[in-house]
């Protein structure tokens, strides 16, 4: 079988270089793509320069070059540019993988409509183990829905630009849908001042950013007489990228189609 050809995009950042090395380390995939904003100092270089190796792959801000010869694409930067990113994919024929956060409904229903036309992975956190803590916080939501109050907690590195991150909300809509709520109606993103006694059926959520901490997840269900917590502490971008990979390759076998981690794990 021929190696799975994979483009990454944010190709000079933190976890465009972690992409590019599981990719290069990976012996059923090989590296066909590079791409990065056109301002990138890394622009025209090899993408596996910071490895000390060569790869023969150039960066480059020029998406039919850095797709050219892709299969899918890995996509972990920011919204606006995630979105130009698939329009170039759904044109080229190239499926994609995307980790991008911060993402609004109507881009989340442009994305639906470009798996019309080509297979995509969309996740807030392509990380196995959060995934298996999703599935494990629908059952006990389930189990803690009357007489808990629910708070989700998130810790990210100082560079992280959206609040809360993606996979905080991914965890309070599994546990709002699982309680029978919409997170919309439910959610409580700040508190100050005088507040008010805590509303019973609302989930709130706090945010924590500084220095490089990789991500950390608690959902607290507070009883009376008891806690109890669920989270996940990520310690290497490497899970991310891992994650991502095995999104990959199960995007292989599919042409068309909006697939979740849950989906590429066998969960659902």
């Amino acid at each position: 079988m021929s190696a799975l050809r994979i483009a990454v995009a944010g190709a000079s950042g933190r976890m465009g270089r972690m992409l590019i090395e599981a990719v290069r380390g990976a012996d059923d995939m090989v590296l066909a793509g590079a791409l990065d904003i056109a301002a990138s100092p890394a622009i025209g270089q090899d993408a596996a320069a910071f490895l000390g190796a060569t790869s023969g792959v150039k960066i480059t801000a020029d998406l039919r070059e850095g797709l050219a010869h892709a299969q899918v694409l890995i996509d972990f930067t920011r919204p606006e540019g995630t979105m130009a990113h698939l329009a170039a994919c759904r044109e080229l024929g190239v499926k994609a993988v995307i980790g991008t956060t911060g993402l609004s409904d109507e881009q989340k229903a442009q994305i639906a409509t470009f798996a019309a036309s080509n297979a995509i992975v969309l996740a807030p956190n392509m990380s196995v183990g959060v995934n298996v803590v999703l599935k494990v916080l629908e059952v006990a939501a389930k189990a803690l829905k009357e007489g808990y109050d629910i708070e989700i907690i998130e810790a990210h590195h100082r560079h992280k630009v959206d609040a809360p991150s993606g996979t905080a909300l991914k965890m309070g809509e599994v546990v709002a849908a699982a309680v029978g709520r919409d997170l919309k109606d439910c959610a409580v993103y700040a508190r100050e001042g005088i507040t008010g006694e805590r509303d019973p059926s609302s989930i709130g959520f706090a945010t924590v950013r500084g220095g490089d901490i990789v991500g950390d997840h608690t959902v607290l269900f507070a009883g009376t007489g008891e806690r109890v917590e669920i989270r996940h502490q990520a310690t290497s971008r490497a899970n991310f990228a891992q994650g991502s990979l095995r999104a990959a390759r199960f995007l292989a076998g599919r042409a068309t189609g909006l697939y979740g981690m849950d989906a590429v794990l066998g969960l659902n």
